[in-house]
């Protein structure tokens, strides 16, 4: 004799107050822990996710444009140029208005640094909202048990307590695992991406700063206290 099968369908595993436990828990968790500055750039980042890897190669044609252009006409003929990358308009501002070689690399390394650093809070928001969503799944769990051990009494209001306890796990597994944690992975392996090609326009700007002002350029290490950094991006 054939029986038939029972399917789970989408809308048995939808339960508003299992999602709202654990998606509102994570939520005010994150917003109780982060900086409101971090946390706005965790949420701006969400939105390059879907643009491809950077490229420094249009951002070196365009400092190498501009060299000609101030071999030609000179280094103030620079002001006027439209530069939209901030990183590489902060260093020719630095050369036009005559800082040395050493100098501008100083600048652009301390801006790259801060972009280092950004990514790196924006990612850390991300997998903080993976630790914590288990965490909150297990709070709804708690709350669906403590509410069907209130109800034992009442047979129909068992089933939606069950619901709550064994959604509320389901919600913060899948959450942690399909949506935060590969948010902050590919946020890391976007910075990373990043710092690496954004290493490469300081040798043509210091090359640039070095033609208009010639003082001799020594390359600056980097501070001590920012390798932790550097290697948590990597």
């Amino acid at each position: 004799m054939h029986h038939p099968t029972h399917m789970i369908t989408l809308a048995q595993l939808l339960d508003p107050a299992a999602l709202a436990i654990v998606g509102g828990g994570t939520a005010l968790a994150i917003v109780l822990r982060t900086p409101f500055r971090d946390l706005g750039h965790a949420l701006a980042a969400v939105t390059t996710l879907g643009c491809g890897r950077f490229d420094a190669d249009p951002l070196l044609q365009q400092i190498t444009a501009l060299a000609r252009i101030a071999k030609r006409h000179g280094v103030m003929a620079l002001d006027r140029s439209v530069i939209a990358d901030a990183d590489v308009a902060a260093g020719i501002a630095a050369i036009v208005d005559g800082a040395s070689a050493t100098d501008v690399a100083t600048l652009v390394q301390h801006r790259r640094r801060a972009r280092i650093e950004r990514h790196v809070a924006a990612a850390d928001v991300w997998a903080g909202a993976a630790e914590v969503a288990p965490a909150m799944g297990m709070v709804g769990t708690l709350v669906g048990l403590a509410q069907m051990f209130a109800t034992m009494s009442d047979p129909g209001a068992i089933g939606g307590a069950m619901a709550v306890a064994l959604l509320a796990t389901l919600y913060g597994a899948l959450f942690a695992n399909l949506l935060f944690m590969p948010i902050a992975n590919r946020l890391r392996a976007q910075g990373r991406n990043e710092a690496f090609e954004r290493a490469r326009i300081e040798a043509p700007l210091v090359a640039l700063a070095e033609r208009e002002t010639p003082r001799g350029y020594v390359a600056p290490t980097l501070a001590p206290t920012l390798a932790p950094t550097l290697a948590t991006v990597a």
